[in-house]
């Protein structure tokens, strides 16, 4: 029995464990390594500022849209392609970063200025329609307005010619 004890102790001995900074070190390194590959994967960092770009626009349709039906009354969305600028309901705001190129396709009869492109969400959620591309060199993001449903979708695109 003496020399189980004694084996038991110098088998605790010999058994090492990680320490919590020793684990941490590791999760922060995997993550760096994940994270530069998914910008050497995906074209870098520009290509996920593209991205970003687009959903934020394509969240504050949306959100312009649900005002729209949540107080029944006409709410309007604007983008200045010159500018790089955003203006939406309950006078939110936002800017595009410079180096990505704006597009926009829309119904003149609502632009207040020819330069800017306006898309008006009614009470019922239908809305004037329209597209907003975002794109940079050979990328490009398409937020899509429907003018019968109102309904926004973001989706990949060609880039223009």
């Amino acid at each position: 029995m003496r020399g189980r004890a004694a084996g038991s102790r110098i088998g605790r001995c010999l058994v090492r464990g990680f320490s919590l900074l020793e684990m941490l070190l590791v999760v922060v390194l995997i993550a760096a390594t994940g994270l530069l590959a998914a910008g050497v994967l995906t074209g870098g960092l520009d290509r996920l500022q593209l991205k970003s770009s687009a959903q934020e626009i394509a969240s504050q349709l949306r959100f312009t849209r649900a005002h729209a039906i949540a107080t029944g009354s006409p709410q309007s969305f604007s983008i200045d392609p010159a500018a790089h600028t955003w203006r939406a309901a309950e006078e939110r705001s936002g800017e595009v970063p410079e180096r990505l190129g704006i597009t926009f396709t829309g119904a003149r009869e609502v632009q207040a200025r020819e330069a800017e492109g306006v898309i008006v969400f009614f009470g019922d959620g239908a809305s004037t329609g329209g597209r907003v591309r975002l794109s940079f060199r050979n990328a490009a993001w398409n937020v899509d307005v429907a003018w019968l449903t109102g309904e926004v979708r973001l989706h990949r695109a060609e880039p223009a010619p």
